[in-house]
């Protein structure tokens, strides 16, 4: 059972607090990673009995929250066979969570706390899934990914067989094969090449069973470029649940369980929502690295002896935008999960956090780096980003 977390400082209205305990996409994590590593033990969560020689599906669909399926998916398989809502880890984004699917430990231990992270090892501030650095080139270092991201992949000694559909773009990049060790890698392109691969991976451990992890990252990118509840985002949810009614119905008779969920939800933030630094402005001069971690809580590393400054800055300024907490109160918080901590962390962390009250982004900017204007955010503590779907189903 995880330790209870200790909040002792201002949350956003309406917090969301992560659940490492069942109702958590971390328990899902962890206890599947337990059913992989002992033939023994039984996956409540996918409904697969000790010692049962059963064959999962688990779809990941990137950005699929729980209150979007409730109120758009109505009427859909998916929400037909929906059991529960579980919370993302914190923050909720695609490298803590996916991170944590892909390890079965919390974002404290992996210490992919953001999409960006702090590490001065490998040049400052990067981005641990593509490894560039911010505004740079890419990041290349002795054994990086076993310094940077130490903890295993789940799959790695797993005794029972997994098989890994994931876009052909990502598939084999560095961070891929890192997080895949031990399992085999079948690459896709396209939502009609993703269910083919599966229903291959399917008839390949029809015999002895198995994991196959599925990962779908094309209903996260359109609702970054055009919206959270956009016409496209729609049709998008309409073409999944098409492919899970079509999984059903060929694996109809094998008591295939198909576990389907996703790693954060969305909301959409205005630019009229954004507090943007400017890289020459006052903040940017307290700061000794650009912002780390997401738009919607960042990481700080305020500069020795400007943090009173900072603090002043941020209870002014960001009143009703956004809550300044110490980087050592977020720590002892537990809002990263339990388990022995990231040996960086501490580092990854920063100074202080700033948690962007709903529909509030903060962005900073470097030289070199491409601008992204993004409609539909996450990453923070709200309800839309923070609930995901429990999706099961027997065929």
């Amino acid at each position: 059972m995880s330790p209870p977390l200790d909040i002792r400082f201002p949350l956003p209205a309406a917090t969301v607090l992560p659940d490492y305990g069942a109702d958590g996409l971390y328990d899902l994590a962890s206890s599947l990673r337990a059913w992989l590593h002992d033939p023994e033990v039984a996956w409540p969560v996918g409904e697969v009995a000790a010692g049962e020689k059963a064959l999962v599906i688990l779809l990941v669909i990137d950005g699929l929250g729980d209150n979007f399926l409730a109120d758009e998916g109505q009427g859909s398989a998916l929400h037909a066979a929906r059991r529960r809502a579980l919370t993302s880890v914190c923050p909720s984004t695609t490298a803590s969570a996916v991170t944590t699917l892909m390890t079965g430990v919390a974002p404290a231990v992996h210490g992919l706390n953001g999409w960006f992270i702090h590490d001065q090892r490998f040049g400052g501030v990067l981005a641990p899934l593509p490894l560039t650095l911010r505004g740079g080139p890419p990041v290349e270092a002795f054994r990086l990914l076993s310094r940077l991201c130490p903890t295993p992949s789940m799959f790695h000694h797993a005794r029972r067989t997994v098989n890994l559909v994931s876009p052909a773009d990502i598939a084999f990049s560095r961070f891929s094969l890192h997080h895949a060790r031990g399992a085999h890698i079948e690459p896709y392109e396209g939502m009609d090449d993703f269910g083919a691969a599966i229903l291959a991976m399917a008839d390949a451990l029809r015999e002895d069973g198995g994991l196959i992890h599925a990962y779908y990252p094309g209903f996260d990118g359109r609702s970054h470029r055009y919206g959270c509840r956009s016409p496209e985002v729609l049709a998008c949810l309409a073409r999944l649940d098409r492919l899970f009614v079509r999984l059903q119905r060929a694996l109809a008779g094998r008591d295939v369980r198909i576990v389907v969920t996703a790693d954060h939800g969305f909301i959409d933030a205005s630019p009229e929502r954004c507090v943007d630094l400017p890289a020459e402005g006052e903040v940017a001069r307290m700061l000794a690295a650009p912002l780390f971690g997401e738009r919607r809580l960042a990481f700080c590393r305020v500069r020795g002896g400007a943090e009173t400054d900072f603090e002043a800055w941020a209870a002014a300024e960001l009143a009703g935008k956004g809550v300044a907490v110490p980087g050592e109160a977020f720590l002892a918080s537990g809002l990263l999960g339990p388990g022995p901590a990231h040996r960086r962390l501490r580092e990854r962390v920063g100074t202080h956090v700033l948690l962007m009250e709903p529909g509030w982004t903060i962005v900073d900017h470097v030289e070199g780096e491409t601008a992204h204007e993004l409609i539909g955010v996450h990453g923070g503590l709200s309800a839309d980003e923070m609930r995901v779907p429990l999706i099961v189903t027997r065929t």
